[in-house]
């Protein structure tokens, strides 16, 4: 049986009661009812209060959080953090799109991504974003010359490569010097030195985000020291800036990882800043939605062979990518326990035809059967956003729950969706 004490606590808002799983106060066996399955499933009051922890524990330096849209952009995600306060951090023209439809403010935009193509350089100008955060001199280039043709005058933050190690995975590590993201600090200072000709890019502010999924201050600290030492010696040579954008990071609980709470990190970086007159940005993502979700599926079958038992469920790699592409730790929660089922070892599958597509290898479950609805935990982050249509698989409906209600907030596709679009 799944350990519940130490998860549903950081869980918050997803528990068994009466052998039930519930979201916050709805039966997820409820919400199946209705949905069917595969289902990701959030919680309103787990999400906006993962953002409401960072907002205190910052409250001193009043920074601007922008929630990062890649990490999860349900319209209804969305709406939810924006109504309480957040900017949204885009990579995209259909991120934009997304904060557009949300009634996110543009002056609480900030636009990362190595690859901005004009017409979504256009867009964000139209927008009136907050920033861009420029990670190349062509970038940097392209997008004084947009702005000059559109008459505006944009402001521009340079993604600053620290060459920091975040001790994370390295396919989400983004802060060494050999990926493909930033600028290093030379080439830094000679564009902040280089600035003024650049008529309609006001280089305004430094970015820096080294990775995702960090469970200890330390690489934060290692990197903001870095930081802080290259602006003092822009000041030397009198080059002010105004927005320091700390970017994202914060790791989530999948597993019995024990990273920082909010107050731990505000503890550790806050003091950096002292007495420096800078517009604050973060960009949070899987700290706020991981632990605000789950993939609820259903057992199709049990297998079994000499060497290992199956149990073969509906959702696939196709709908939750993370083990496959990560080799990511996801507990998985019966939706209703039976107590005195005996325990199995099962090495947990989707119907893929990739022998990636697992979501657990040699797990203890209690007996499964055919029909039986599974949890797979943490599921709130590079989930849907990560979804695809492989095997020509619809994808899977999303479910908001506030309280004692839920609504169904994307339907699920069908296979007229899959061929919209397509002629013979």
């Amino acid at each position: 049986m799944p350990r519940t004490d130490f998860h549903e606590e950081k869980m918050h808002d997803f528990y068994y009661k009466q052998g039930e799983l519930y979201c916050d106060k709805v039966r997820v066996s409820k919400i199946l009812k209705k949905t069917g399955t595969p289902a990701y499933i959030y919680s309103q009051k787990t999400l906006t209060e993962h953002l409401m922890k960072l907002q205190k524990a910052f409250r001193a330096a009043k920074p601007l959080f922008c929630y990062s849209v890649k990490a999860n952009s349900s319209l209804a995600v969305l709406r939810a953090l924006v109504k309480k306060g957040a900017g949204l951090d885009i990579v995209s023209g259909g991120e934009l799109f997304r904060a557009r439809k949300v009634k996110c403010q543009g002056k609480k935009i900030v636009y990362a991504g190595v690859g901005k193509t004009d017409e979504e350089i256009r867009a964000a100008i139209k927008a009136r974003i907050l920033l861009f955060n420029v990670e190349s001199v062509p970038e940097l280039e392209q997008i004084n010359t947009i702005a000059k043709k559109m008459r505006k005058k944009v402001n521009v933050s340079l993604r600053i490569n620290p060459n920091v190690d975040p001790h994370t995975h390295e396919y989400i590590a983004t802060g060494k010097a050999e990926t493909k993201f930033g600028i290093d600090f030379e080439k830094a200072r000679e564009i902040f030195k280089d600035a003024k000709r650049l008529t309609h890019a006001r280089v305004s502010g430094i970015h820096a985000h080294i990775g995702s999924q960090i469970e200890t201050g330390d690489p934060f600290v290692e990197a903001f020291q870095k930081i802080i030492e290259f602006i003092d010696e822009l000041a030397e040579d009198g080059i002010k800036i105004k927005f320091l954008n700390l970017g994202g990071g914060l790791g989530a609980i999948y597993s019995d990882e024990n990273p920082q709470t909010a107050e731990e990190f505000a503890r550790k970086v806050l003091p950096l800043f002292k007495k420096r007159k800078y517009q604050l940005i973060f960009e949070p993502g899987r700290f706020i939605a991981a632990n605000a979700g789950i993939l609820a599926t259903k057992v199709i079958y049990v297998k079994e062979t000499d060497v290992k038992k199956f149990v073969i469920v509906d959702a696939g790699m196709n709908d939750f990518i993370r083990p496959a592409f990560y080799n990511a730790f996801h507990h998985i929660w019966p939706v209703v326990k039976n107590e005195k089922a005996h325990g199995w070892i099962y090495d947990v599958v989707g119907p893929i035809c990739e022998s990636g597509d697992f979501f657990a290898k040699d797990r203890e479950l209690p007996e499964m059967r055919s029909g039986d609805p599974l949890a797979l935990m943490t599921t709130g982050a590079y989930g849907f956003t990560m979804a695809s249509n492989y095997n020509s698989r619809p994808r899977a409906c999303e479910v908001m729950v506030k309280g004692s209600t839920f609504k169904v907030v994307r339907k699920r596709e069908t296979y007229q969706d899959l061929i919209r679009g397509e002629r013979i």
